[in-house]
């Protein structure tokens, strides 16, 4: 038999159909050969006009033929095949995209699905919102679709028992029809505590607000980053570093701090590998609030890459990390300047509640992150005793012989 592509010509009746591959990332070599290797040919429009297929043995142009690609990364797919492509990046819905896509399409499949009328079930948008936040995490919508298959499931039952609708589901009743919440956002508070600030974060399930927490103490200059920190972010945090300590006087920092203070960053949810450039402002202002012991404000957020001379660089996801962030309650975000470009994507009724400031340098951040009293504090350092190691040896040789206690 013809292979595959002259099958679907075949089938499509016309030289010139839509042809899908999809998860092209997924295909296998064996003892048969490696399919990826004959899509060189097939997806090159400049050989492609004479592609042979074996069986036939005759060549065949598919130079008119429009080929669709699917894959979920790009890493598996090697370079020569993806040169031959053009690659359109589509990110994951953001949650009023879900909510959309809920309202006008899964609630109806569902309810029908479930042999209910329309009439029977009304499912509240806060309900809804609250499956999409608290139940499923996710880039698409499959799992929101079975967790709206499991409520609409409780109330069939309901109704095969003689229960009467029409059922209403509301935020507070989906602990009863869906079980505890899977999934708890870290709840925004009124006031930082020195040394923590608020980052953007972009996951295949949306942007993110991540906490990123640091503490200086007194020691040697020793540096620990904890948390599941990739590579590019244990440098964001060197690099942040060594724009504090080449602006120390600036910020109203010890010339020699790095010298006398071990520095500790930690990223909460330990569990769950993290990575990229863009925590960079983030650190630097976790940084700067621990080493002055001064609170930044909470209700502002930030997210971009920085260097050591302190300019803020371009990261992607903005679009997504701002819609988390607004999902969060926060008020403020900072960006670079380089990303307004992004905003375009946003509605603009979204973007009305969230203050979003683009910045160039990391100078503009600190005078808005910080207050006029922040800015002036000074960590305090505690007093060495001068008292000789002797000394305290008989000291406490002595508080031992007092009380009765064996050395």
């Amino acid at each position: 038999m013809p292979g595959r592509i002259i099958q679907a010509l075949h089938h499509a009746g016309t030289r010139n159909p839509v042809i899908v591959l999809d998860e092209i990332d997924k295909v296998g070599s064996d003892f048969r050969g490696d399919p990826q290797a004959a899509l060189l040919e097939v997806l090159d429009p400049e050989q492609n006009n004479t592609f042979r297929d074996h069986y036939l043995n005759v060549p065949f142009d598919l130079s008119r033929v429009m080929f669709l690609c699917t894959a979920n990364q790009l890493e598996g797919i090697p370079s020569a095949l993806r040169d031959r492509m053009e690659i359109i990046r589509l990110p994951g819905y953001t949650m009023q995209e879900k909510l959309a896509i809920a309202k006008r399409y899964l609630v109806k499949k569902r309810i029908a699905d479930n042999g209910l009328a329309e009439t029977d079930i009304e499912i509240s948008d806060a309900a809804l919102e609250a499956i999409i936040l608290n139940y499923t995490r996710e880039a698409g919508v499959r799992e929101l679709e079975r967790q709206i298959g499991t409520v609409c499931r409780k109330f069939a039952r309901k109704k095969a028992e003689g229960q009467e609708p029409p059922f209403k589901a509301t935020a507070e009743d989906l602990q009863d029809l869906l079980g505890p919440a899977i999934f708890l956002d870290e709840e925004v508070t009124d006031e930082l505590l020195p040394g923590m600030a608020y980052g953007l974060a972009w996951t295949r399930a949306g942007g993110e607000v991540l906490t990123i927490e640091t503490a200086a103490v007194s020691g040697k200059g020793k540096v620990l980053l904890t948390g599941s920190l990739g590579d590019v972010m244990k440098e964001s945090a060197q690099a942040a570093i060594s724009y504090l300590r080449s602006n120390a006087d600036t910020f109203g920092l010890e010339s020699n701090f790095d010298e006398k203070t071990d520095i500790h960053v930690h990223v909460p949810d330990g569990a769950t590998p993290k990575d990229g450039p863009s925590a960079g402002v983030t650190l630097t202002t976790a940084l700067l609030s621990a080493l002055k012991d001064a609170a930044v404000r909470s209700d502002l957020c930030m997210t971009g890459e920085i260097d050591i001379k302190g300019r803020v660089l371009p990261v992607g996801g903005i679009k997504e990390k701002l819609l988390g962030a607004m999902a969060r309650g926060l008020k403020k975000a900072v960006i670079p300047w380089q990303n307004q470009k992004d905003l375009v994507d946003i509605p603009q009724d979204l973007r009305d509640q969230l203050d979003i400031i683009p910045v160039r340098n990391y100078s503009q951040i600190y005078d808005i992150a910080f207050s006029d009293e922040a800015k002036k504090a000074r960590k305090k350092t505690r007093a060495k005793s001068t008292r000789p190691r002797k000394a305290k040896a008989a000291d406490k040789a002595e508080t031992a012989e007092g009380t009765g206690a064996e050395a």
